[in-house]
């Protein structure tokens, strides 16, 4: 089945996507927009996951993750903001990993929220569902 031949995804599919990326979304600004002014507790948890206690270093995660963010939000975008999340999430994991931080907990957060965001996708976008076929 090419990408023009995916089938739509029935309504059920498109509303349990949507809320899934609803869920995200909404999580992922709040990440974002927490680093943006300068908060003692994000530089203090910084240091502590050991980044440097930078406000302008959490600055930068914060507009990178709402860039991300708001192309994965957007439809004609939505796949390479799925792919800048999973890199994202993907430099936390490593993050949790480094320091040893518990595995459930902590370190596999980033997978639960890639699951999210990816199921999310592949059930409101029919490019997603033609490129990763799951068959019955």
């Amino acid at each position: 089945m090419s990408i023009s031949e995916a089938a739509p995804a029935s309504k059920g599919a498109l509303w349990a996507g949507r809320a899934l990326s609803g869920v995200i979304v909404p999580f992922m600004i709040f990440d974002g927009a927490i680093k943006l002014p300068p908060l003692d507790i994000v530089t203090q948890t910084m240091a502590q996951l050991g980044w440097p206690a930078d406000p302008n270093v959490a600055r930068m995660l914060g507009v990178i993750g709402l860039i991300s963010t708001a192309l994965y939000a957007w439809p004609r975008t939505s796949v390479l903001g799925a792919i800048l999340l999973t890199a994202y999430m993907g430099g936390a994991i490593s993050t949790h990993v480094r320091i040893g931080n518990p595995l459930f907990s902590h370190t596999l957060f980033g997978v639960y929220l890639g699951i999210i965001l990816w199921g999310g996708l592949y059930l409101r976008d029919a490019r997603v569902r033609a490129l990763i076929p799951f068959s019955r």
